[in-house]
C-alpha cells in the first residue's frame, strides 16, 4: 500500500494527541466548610459545558467518570479529557475551574472540529464519482477528522489496486471555507493499469500449471492482451479463480482442496505484477457407493439414466452438480415445482471413497395460477401472453418457461425480459410474473456512408417493429449509391386477424448498375406463414415481378444480351424451416435448418425454380464464447425451353457468401471474363466469435469461409472452392446489428485482390 500523503489548514494543525497541561486556578474562600486537610477534596457541584454544537451535552457526560456531587480529582478530569478526545469531535478541549456554593465548578470549553460542507475528487478518469463515493465511508456534514480523512485516502488506493491500478495515489487536500467548515478534495492520480506478467502456481503435483491458468479468467500477458484485459489484476476476479481452481481439482477426485489467498508483487520496473497461487491437493477420491432415496414419481433407473455419476468413477462434483439440476428439471418438467435434491456424501478416508446418496424431495404437482405482465407501457398484454408456452391452470413445466422466455426475448420489443414463478405453497399453485422493459421499437435513420459493395451511398429509413403496440412491423426504405437506387415498403402482421398465422406484402423497386449492364426491376408480394410445431414453421410467398435488362455495353457476353429487355416472373415461394437458437441476434446454442424454393411460370416471361438448403449450427464452447458452423447448397435451372434468368444464379462473394472475394469472383465467367453466376452453390461458413465488451454488446470474430458457384462449364472440385479466412466485429447497436469483417483470400486469381474490409446492418451472418 502507498503512503498517503495529508494537507491541512492551520485550523485542524491544533489537533493534539497528547493532554496540554492545564493550569487550575482555584480561589477558595477560608470557611468552615473546608479544612486545611489535603486528604478532603471539594465536592463537584456543577459541571457546565459550552462551545459543543454538534455533540450533545448528554453524550459527552455520559463519557465523563465526574459527576455532581462527587468529589473533585484532577486525574479524573485529566482522564475524561481522553476520553472525550476519543470522540473525534473536538480540536480543542479546555477546563476552567471554579469555587462555587462551598465546591467547585467544573467548565469545559470545546472547539470542535469544522464540518465537511464538499467532498469532491480530481484526476479521476476511469471511474465517476459516485463510483469512488461507495468505497469511502466520509460523506458531506461529517466532522473533519484527519484520521478518518487519511483512512479514506487509503480506502481510495486500495479499490484502485484492486482494479488494476497498482501506482494509483490519493492526496487529501483540505481547504478551510469558514472557522467551523472546510472542503475535502481527494487529488487523484491513476496511473496506468498494472498487468500481470507471470501467475505461478504452487504446491500442484497431480494437475499441471497450465489446465489450472486456463480454468482461470485471469491470464498472463499475451499480444492480444488489449483486447480482453484478461492480464489486468482484479481483486474480485482473482477471488472467483481461486473458485474455479477448487471446482477444477474437485471435478478431478481431490475433495479437499484448499487454495490460498492470491499472493501479489509490483516487478522491479513497478510495470507489471506477479501473481502466486498456492494449492494443497490432499488425496483423490473415487465414488462408492451411489444411490437415490425417497424417490416415488421416478423409478432409480430413471434417475439413473439422467446421470453421468457412477460407481467407481472419480468423483466429480461438476458432474454431480449438473446431475442434480437435470434431476430436478425432471421433476420440475413433471409439474414438482418445490422439487429438490440433497447431495449425502459419506466420506471413507482410509479406503479414499466418497459414497453419496441423493435425497430427492418431490413435493406436489403445482399448476400456473396468475400470469402477470408488467413494464409494459406501449406494448399489448395479449403481444407478450401469445408468446407464453404455459397458460393459466396448466401443469407447471420449466422447458416450458424457458421457452416463453426465449421467445418473449426474439420479439425484439424489449431491452430486458425477467420471468420469475412464485410459488402459492396452500394453493399449489405457481404464479408467473413477467417483467419487461420496453426500449425504442421505432426508427427514423438518414445518412450516408461506404459500402464495399456500392460504394458511397445515402440512405433514409422508417421502421416500426411494434407498430401500435400490436407487433405489426412496418418498413419503408430508400438507398441511393453510385451503383444502386432502392425504394421499399413492407407490412407484417405475425398475428394475422388474432391467429397464429403471419401475413406479410411488399412493393419494391429496385435499380441497379452492373458492369455491363443495368437491372431495374419493380415487384410486389403477398406471402403467409405458420408455426407447425415449437420450433418448426412453414410459409409460402407469391411474387409478380417486372425485370428490364436495358443499357447492354457493346463488348457484353452473348448471355447478357439474350437477355436484354423486360420479362415478367410470376412465382410462388414455399419454405419450411426449423430453428432452435436461443437468441435469434445473439445466438449461443441451437440451429436453423431451412428449405427454400420457388417456381416461377404461373404466367408470365420466366419459367425457373431454385431451391436452397441451408443449416446453420451454434455450439457454447467456454467463457460466452461461441462456435458456429453453416452449410449451404443451393440449385437453379429454367424449364419450358427457357433459360435460367440472369438475376436469378448464384452469385458467390461477399459479406454474406465468401468473405475477402468480390461479387461474383466465387464462381464462373465467360470467354470476356464477365462473372455470370452459377447454376448452383456450396459454401461453408466456420466461425469462433468471443466478447469483446460485454455492456455494450461488442463481439469478436474469427472465420474460414470454403465454397463457390459452379455450372455444366465450371465444374465442382477442389480447385474450384475458393478458400478465404479473416477477423472482424459485431455489435448489437441501437441502429440494429452491424458487422465489419476483414477477408483475406488465401488463394487470389488473376486480377483478384488479396483481402477486402466490408460491412453490413441490419443482420448478422
Amino acid at each position: 500500500m502507498h503512503s498517503t500523503e495529508l494537507k491541512a489548514p492551520s485550523l485542524l494543525s491544533r489537533v493534539s494527541y497528547f493532554l496540554t497541561i492545564i493550569a487550575f486556578t482555584i480561589t477558595f474562600s477560608v470557611a468552615g466548610n473546608f479544612t486545611s486537610s489535603a486528604e478532603i477534596s471539594p465536592l463537584i457541584k456543577m459541571i457546565e459545558l459550552t462551545g459543543n454544537k454538534r455533540i450533545s451535552s448528554n453524550t459527552i457526560l455520559a463519557r465523563m467518570k465526574s459527576k455532581e456531587g462527587t468529589p473533585f480529582s484532577k486525574n479524573t478530569v485529566q482522564d475524561d479529557i481522553k476520553k472525550i478526545y476519543g470522540i473525534g469531535y473536538f480540536d480543542d478541549i479546555r477546563v476552567d475551574i471554579e469555587s462555587f456554593e462551598g465546591g467547585v465548578k467544573l467548565i469545559y470549553i470545546f472547539v470542535e472540529k469544522p464540518a465537511i460542507i464538499s467532498l469532491d475528487f480530481q484526476g479521476n478518469k476511469e471511474f465517476e464519482p459516485d463510483k469512488l463515493r461507495e468505497q469511502i465511508t466520509l460523506t458531506t456534514g461529517a466532522i473533519a477528522n484527519l484520521t478518518l480523512i487519511t483512512d479514506n485516502a487509503k480506502k481510495i488506493v486500495s479499490f484502485y489496486e484492486s482494479e488494476g491500478y497498482w501506482l494509483a495515489k490519493a492526496v487529501p487536500i483540505i481547504r478551510e471555507v469558514s472557522e467551523d467548515s472546510v472542503a475535502v478534495t481527494f487529488q487523484i492520480e491513476e496511473g496506468p493499469e498494472v498487468g500481470i506478467d507471470e501467475i505461478t502456481i504452487k504446491g500442484n503435483e497431480t494437475v499441471p500449471s497450465k489446465d489450472i491458468k486456463k480454468a482461470m479468467t485471469t491470464k498472463e500477458w499475451w499480444m492480444f492482451s488489449f483486447l480482453t484485459n484478461s492480464n489486468v489484476y482484479k481483486e474480485d476476479q482473482v477471488r472467483a479463480d481461486t473458485i474455479k481452481i477448487k471446482e477444477l481439482y474437485q471435478s478431478k477426485g481431490y475433495i479437499y482442496i484448499a487454495v490460498s489467498e492470491p499472493e501479489v508483487a509490483l516487478g522491479p520496473d513497478r510495470d507489471y505484477l506477479f501473481l502466486t497461487i498456492s494449492v494443497s491437493e490432499g488425496d483423490q477420491y473415487k465414488i462408492g457407493e451411489f444411490k437415490f432415496k425417497d424417490n416415488t414419481v421416478f423409478s432409480d433407473t430413471e434417475l439413473y439414466e439422467n446421470a453421468e455419476t457412477a460407481s467407481g468413477e472419480i468423483f466429480n462434483r461438476t458432474a454431480l452438480k449438473m446431475d442434480i439440476d437435470k434431476i430436478i428439471d425432471l421433476y420440475m418438467d413433471k409439474g414438482y415445482a418445490r422439487a429438490d435434491v440433497n447431495p449425502l456424501v459419506d466420506v471413507n478416508k482410509e479406503e479414499k471413497l466418497a459414497n453419496i446418496t441423493l435425497a430427492v424431495t418431490e413435493g406436489g404437482i403445482f399448476r400456473i395460477g396468475r400470469i402477470d405482465v408488467t413494464g409494459n407501457l406501449k406494448t399489448r398484454d395479449k403481444v407478450v401472453r401469445r408468446e407464453m408456452r404455459l397458460d393459466e391452470g396448466d401443469i407447471f413445466n420449466k422447458s416450458l418457461l424457458k421457452r416463453s422466455y426465449q421467445r418473449i426475448n426474439n420479439l425484439n420489443y424489449f431491452e430486458s425480459v425477467d420471468i420469475k414463478p412464485t410459488p402459492r405453497l396452500e394453493d399449489q399453485l405457481m404464479d408467473i410474473d413477467v417483467t419487461v422493459k420496453e426500449k425504442l421499437t421505432g426508427m427514423l435513420s438518414l445518412g450516408g456512408g461506404y459500402s464495399s459493395v456500392d460504394k458511397f451511398m445515402v440512405m433514409g429509413e422508417i421502421t416500426q417493429t411494434n407498430l401500435f403496440g400490436r407487433g405489426l412491423q412496418l418498413k419503408l426504405k430508400a438507398d441511393f449509391s453510385s451503383r444502386r437506387t432502392t425504394y421499399n415498403i413492407a407490412l407484417t402482421d405475425p398475428w394475422f386477424m388474432n391467429k397464429p398465422i403471419s401475413a406479410s406484402i411488399g412493393l419494391y423497386n429496385e435499380i441497379v448498375d452492373y458492369t455491363d449492364y443495368d437491372k431495374r426491376s419493380t415487384g410486389g408480394y403477398i406471402g403467409f406463414g405458420k408455426e407447425l410445431s415449437e420450433y418448426v414453421g412453414a410459409n409460402i410467398r407469391y411474387s409478380f415481378e417486372q425485370v428490364s435488362i436495358a443499357d447492354v455495353s457493346e463488348d457484353a457476353s452473348s448471355l447478357i444480351r439474350e437477355q436484354e429487355g423486360s420479362k415478367i416472373s410470376s412465382s410462388i415461394s414455399p419454405s419450411i424451416w426449423r430453428d432452435t437458437r436461443d437468441n435469434y441476434l445473439d445466438p449461443s446454442t441451437g440451429s436453423k435448418n431451412a428449405l427454400y424454393t420457388t417456381v416461377a411460370g404461373l404466367g408470365g416471361d420466366n419459367y425457373f425454380y431454385k431451391g436452397v438448403v441451408d443449416s446453420l449450427w451454434f455450439f457454447p464452447v467456454i467463457w460466452d464464447t461461441t462456435f458456429s458452423a453453416r452449410g449451404r447448397y443451393g440449385y437453379a435451372r429454367g424449364y419450358n425451353n427457357r433459360e435460367l434468368p440472369l438475376y436469378e444464379r448464384f452469385y458467390v462473394g461477399g459479406i454474406n457468401t465468401i468473405r475477402g472475394l468480390g461479387f461474383g469472383e466465387g464462381g464462373p465467367k465467360n470467354a470476356e471474363g464477365e462473372k455470370i453466376g452459377g447454376t448452383q452453390e456450396l459454401i461453408f461458413n466456420f466461425e469462433y466469435i468471443f466478447p469483446l465488451i460485454d455492456d455494450i454488446k461488442l463481439k469478436g470474430v474469427i472465420f474460414f469461409d470454403y465454397g463457390c458457384a459452379y455450372d455444366k462449364d465450371y465444374q465442382l472440385s477442389d480447385s474450384a472452392m475458393r478458400k478465404t479466412a479473416g477477423a472482424g466485429f459485431r455489435w448489437i447497436s441501437p441502429l440494429g446489428p452491424i458487422r465489419v469483417e476483414w477477408g483475406y483470400n488465401l488463394n487470389p486469381k488473376k486480377e483478384e485482390g488479396n483481402d477486402k474490409v466490408e460491412f453490413s446492418v441490419g443482420g448478422f451472418f
